[in-house]
């Protein structure tokens, strides 16, 4: 068996070394992107032809805005009965794409999202969902999956693509949208930095670590994160009239 990662940004480099060490040594881990890069030992970067022709299982970890081109770039040549997965933050519209411009093509398609990333997957990956969207592959295929990524210590949740939009826009979104928020205002250490204040600056590296790009991502290609920033809109406004008729209740 092959499996393959295909697109070595900051999360495909890290997913493809979390495949190695998880993955039974025997097993072939290859990669490819536009342009060579290097890999982890133990896994082999390929020319993208080879890739495609070779791999059993791809996992696409590409940008959500390049995913859809990426797909139509591929159809066609990938390996008959491959199973296809994306890794993107977001899962309706990386579903209805792999559906879609996958259709000709005799593969099984899993749209997964690993709720982690290089940094809150820096010491291991024990206890962290893992969160598998069926699309077109069997029961039999699906369960091995699910046994696969629990063996690697994960938590496996199986659920539908806007179930997981509806959720991770009330979770991930919000996160990355407060903490883009907190580095614009400029916030830095200091000396009497309480508890609270040293988590939200957690939440300040660990978001604005990843590509703006991301960012931009998670927002307009969620079908629920504008009912989110709005609700978000709405909380801050509702507690900053609070907060002005506590201060009329005092004159």
């Amino acid at each position: 068996m092959t499996i393959g990662v295909y697109g070595l940004g900051r999360f495909g480099s890290f997913w493809l070394a979390a495949v190695r060490a998880n993955t039974d040594p025997s097993i072939r881990v290859i990669a490819t992107s536009r342009n060579p890069h290097p890999v982890p030992e133990g896994t082999e970067f390929v020319d993208e032809d080879s890739f495609l022709s070779q791999c059993d299982v791809i996992f696409f970890t590409v940008a959500i805005s390049a995913f859809e081109s990426v797909l139509d770039h591929v159809s066609g040549r990938l390996k008959k009965d491959a199973l296809v997965m994306d890794t993107c933050s977001v899962k309706a519209y990386p579903a209805k794409w792999m559906e879609s411009c996958l259709s000709g093509d005799e593969v099984s398609i899993v749209a997964t999202h690993p709720m982690f990333g290089p940094d809150s997957g820096r010491n291991g990956l024990k206890g962290l969902p893992m969160v598998l969207c069926p699309v077109r592959v069997s029961q039999q295929k699906l369960e091995k999956l699910e046994s696969v990524f629990s063996s690697w210590g994960l938590k496996v949740l199986v659920m539908s693509p806007l179930e997981h939009d509806k959720e991770a826009a009330y979770s991930q979104g919000v996160t990355h949208f407060v903490g883009r928020t907190l580095r614009e205002m400029g916030l830095g250490e200091t000396e009497i930095a309480t508890s609270g204040y040293k988590a939200l600056m957690t939440i300040v590296d660990q978001t604005c670590n990843d590509p703006m790009q991301l960012f931009y991502d998670l927002q307009h290609y969620n079908p629920y994160a504008r009912e989110m920033r709005l609700s978000l809109q709405f909380a801050t406004e509702k507690i900053l009239n609070k907060l002005r008729e506590s201060e009329e209740g005092k004159k």
